[in-house]
């Protein structure tokens, strides 16, 4: 083959596939259905979550970090949590109100920088709704009783357990010991 038709061949196939990925991201993104299927409620937009506060109360409230993870569904860097390393026995609470979201026996290492657990203290602790920020589809996890950002679920999780791995932001926690 010669070099013109090497180029014309590349050039065809990034376009079919840039097409396919195309189509395949817009059944995606139009698709309603959760990416990782859980026991908790899905919500939407006009969900009211039961304590509220204003925006200035929150920022009064929480530290600049809290209100960065929880308020704002901001992600902290990998590995920077003091509760990814934790394995103490305890409870893990919404840094914002207190719902008591984890145990320790549930945590693992999922050995992605984040705290792990592969279920939550109870189901209606915790809601769902998809996410569909930074070019990814993902199933957001939110405090049901203030709506507080945690971090996202997904389907990668311990076999023998649940199959789930709560992949959740340690600065939205806040961790008693027992």
């Amino acid at each position: 083959m010669n070099t013109k038709t090497v180029l014309t061949f590349s050039i065809l196939i990034m376009f079919i596939t840039s097409a396919c990925d195309a189509q395949v991201k817009d059944k995606i993104f139009k698709s309603e259905k959760m990416v990782t299927l859980t026991n908790h409620k899905e919500i939407n937009d006009k969900f009211s979550f039961e304590l509220q506060k204003t925006d200035s109360e929150w920022q009064n409230t929480l530290s600049a970090e809290e209100y960065y993870i929880l308020r704002q569904k901001g992600t902290e860097r990998p590995f920077t949590s003091a509760l990814e390393e934790n394995y103490d026995g305890g409870l893990y609470t919404c840094a914002a109100c207190g719902n008591e979201l984890f145990t320790s026996d549930a945590k693992f290492n999922s050995g992605c920088g984040w705290p792990s657990f592969f279920e939550a203290l109870d189901p209606k602790k915790i809601v769902t709704k998809t996410d569909t920020s930074h070019g990814m589809v993902r199933t957001e996890i939110m405090c049901a009783k203030c709506g507080g950002h945690l971090g996202h679920v997904f389907d990668d999780g311990p076999k023998d357990k649940t199959g789930l791995r709560y992949c959740v932001n340690g600065g939205s926690l806040k961790f008693n010991k027992k």
